[in-house]
């Protein structure tokens, strides 16, 4: 699956970034997390979106509420995955990707 997104990524000629592992990036809070957040609407092909949204969170880097799309590449297949990145008119039939207020990271209480 993540072959297939990455083989289509690099064929389509569109500028993207790959990462070997999201989850050491978040642990090390790179500031390419940081970067991408702060950079304007963002798809992301990944795992769950709420994880995807903890590991910015954990590196100081919200993503934006009305910006960001996380795209399931464990419950969609390549084709809905490409399809979405590659087209703005194109949804996941998963609600679940967008970045919402109710499920986006909150600051702990002090």
């Amino acid at each position: 699956m993540k072959e297939a997104v990455l083989r289509k990524l690099a064929e389509s000629g569109l500028a993207f970034d790959a990462v070997a592992d999201l989850c050491e990036m978040s642990a090390r809070q790179d500031s390419s997390l940081q970067r991408l957040a702060e950079g304007g609407a963002v798809k992301i092909a990944a795992c769950f979106p709420r994880a995807v949204k903890w590991l910015f969170h954990a590196a100081r880097a919200d993503l934006p509420l009305d910006a960001a799309e996380v795209l399931n590449m464990r419950a969609l297949s390549a084709e809905e995955v490409t399809a979405a990145l590659f087209n703005p008119e194109v949804k996941p039939n998963l609600p679940e990707g967008k970045v919402t207020a109710s499920d986006a990271p909150k600051a702990a209480a002090a």
